[in-house]
This record gives structure tokens, sequence and C-alpha cells, in this order.
């Protein structure tokens, strides 16, 4: 179904910021700066706008969102993938920003399903920590090839060094993280119920909190989806075709991985059915990536219901038929860091 009202399309760039309306309207273009965010606010509300649109948030583009949303604007995201197949779908071969910002004000009035929420501020500031911790995480694991490979005292020394300052710096991005986690109710209460499921430790359930909010509000082929860890066919005519994951986003799906690896190794609910895969004759990448999939979809349906492993249905199948309790195990605490 087609949005009623008028919509507007906002491409933010580093110094301009270009407004474009759905289904009519002038365009207009505005200073990325305090006054001109001001007089673009001015100008939404003269023209009765009832939804604002923008590219998923970039840097340039976080001070006006925070303005709309303070103003009272409904303020929604779109995938850039999608505005550009929804382009190459109208025929167009132009590009501009002027052009661009009247094609996302199209695109959010026809595809108005397609649209997500804006993240609010708390929810910024935990994903940058998290994207950071990541970052500091991968400088480390370089710093420590570079040592391994160094000859020269003075060299080795100066990996040390640095070795010593990013963990100190990752450690205390960490401990932040964890403090704002540990301070929200709700995302405390989250976190013990993804620390309580096979495989997923504190800082997997970090990754999870921060880069998937959506995670328990969705259907669990959604979610499987969205984890990049959905098996998507392709196949056309007489090729029998195939099955490979795809999409997603990146650190969900190496997160999902991780903790399929480790779910399969140590709790029984997990590794009879990677076994039966294994047994019959499956690749072991494909048997974790299925068994990543699973726990996505039982971690959606925990933080839907609000219970932690122990008390799902899996526990008490496990209970029933003899084995021992997977809560009494311990096993499947154990994490990859």
């Amino acid at each position: 179904m087609l949005s009623p009202g008028l919509v507007a399309g906002i491409d933010a760039g580093k110094h301009f910021l270009d407004l474009g309306f759905h289904p009519a309207g002038k365009p207009m273009r505005c200073d990325n700066n305090p006054a001109g965010i001001k007089r673009l606010i001015a100008a939404l509300r003269q023209r009765g706008v009832i939804r604002v649109a923008l590219e998923a948030i970039g840097p340039y583009a976080q001070p006006l969102v925070h303005a709309l949303v303070a103003a009272g604007f409904t303020v929604a995201l779109i995938d850039p993938r999608r505005v550009k197949a929804f382009r190459t779908a109208e025929g167009l071969i132009a590009k501009t920003d002027r052009l661009d910002a009247a094609l996302i004000a199209r695109f959010a009035h026809r595809m108005s399903e397609s649209l997500r929420p804006v993240p609010t501020a708390d929810q910024v500031t935990l994903k940058a920590l998290s994207t950071r911790r990541r970052q500091l995480t991968e400088l480390i694991a370089m710093e420590k090839t570079r040592l391994a490979q160094a000859l020269d005292p003075m060299i080795v020394d100066s990996h040390r060094a640095v070795l010593q300052a990013l963990t100190r710096t990752c450690a205390e991005v960490e401990a932040e993280l964890d403090r704002r986690i540990a301070a929200d109710p709700a995302l405390a209460r989250k976190r013990i119920i993804l620390t309580s499921i096979p495989g997923i430790g504190r800082r997997i359930a970090g990754v999870l909190i921060t880069d998937m909010p959506e995670l328990g509000r969705l259907d669990r082929k959604a979610a499987a989806s969205l984890a990049g860890m959905a098996p998507h066919p392709s196949q056309s005519g007489a090729h029998p075709g195939r099955h490979a994951i795809a999409g997603g986003r990146p650190c969900l799906r190496t997160a999902f991985y991780m903790a399929g690896m480790v779910a399969a190794r140590a709790c029984p609910a997990f590794r009879k059915p990677y076994r039966a895969m294994r047994d019959a004759g499956k690749p072991a990448k494909l048997a974790i990536v299925a068994t990543g999939r699973r726990v996505v979809t039982l971690a959606n349906a925990l933080l839907r219901a609000n219970k932690t492993f122990d008390q799902s249905d899996l526990v008490t199948c496990q209970a029933t038929s003899g084995t021992a309790p997977l809560a009494t195990t311990g096993q499947h605490q154990h994490a990859l860091a």
C-alpha cells in the first residue's frame, strides 16, 4: 500500500543537505551546519511533510537526524543498495545529489515497508563502542602477526609496546560497553538470556545487542537472513542450482558462525544434528553454518519469550530423554572471545 501524504528524502553530504519531495515539491539545498539544518526543518514544517527518509546513517547525517527527531518528525532509514536497485528499476542513468534526494523520497513513498526506524542516541553510542572494540581486536591480531615475524630487538620492543597500548585501550572500551549494557535493565536482561545459550559468551552477546537490536522481534526466517545465516537458492531452468548464505550483516555472520562452532562441540542439543549432517557427508563448514542458524532462531525465540536457555524446551527434552540436563553441564557457557 502507498503511504499517503508528503514524504521527504534527504541526501546528506559533508557540506550540503539536498531535500526532495514526493509526490510533488520543489527540491532545495541547505548547508550541512546548524543554520542549514534549522532552515531545512522550517521548510519541512511549512510543506506539511509527514515522514523523512535518508540512506543508512553516516557521520555527516547524524546531527541532522538528531535535530529531526527532536523536532518531532518520523525519520526512517533506507538500505543504500535498495535505493540503487530502485534507480535501476526506474531506468534512470543520471545521478546527482538532488536527483538522489528525490529518488529516496519516491522509494520511501512506494516501499514504506522497507523503511527502518532510526536508532536512538544510546543505540548509536553502543554500536560505536562495539565497532571500536572490533577494530581494536583486529589491530591486535595484526600486530601479533607482525611481532611473530620481527627479528630485530628494537622492532620487537616496538611491537610489544604497541600491543600493550592496544590491549589497554581495548579493555577500556570493553569495560565502558559492559557498563552501559549493565546500566540498562532491558539490555542487561537481554544479555542474561543470550549468554545462557550454548556458544554465546559476553563478547558475542555484546555484538548481538549492539548490531542486531531487532533480535526477538522478527520471525525466524527474517532473523536468520538478517544474521547472514540463511541459505538462499540460485536455480534456473534445468540447472539444479545451489543454496548458499549471502547478505546480512557481516559482523553478525561471524558472531553466529563462531557461536555455532562452539555449540556444536559443547551442547548435546546442537551436537546431535551437527554429527548427523557430518555423518551424511556434509562439509564441516556447512554443518557449522546450519548450527549457527539454529542458534539464531533459538536466540530470537528466547528473547521473544523472555526465557533463558535453561528454561527452554530444549533443556526439558534433554532431561526427559535420559540425557543430563544442559543447565548442569556448564560447558555451554564457554564461547569464543
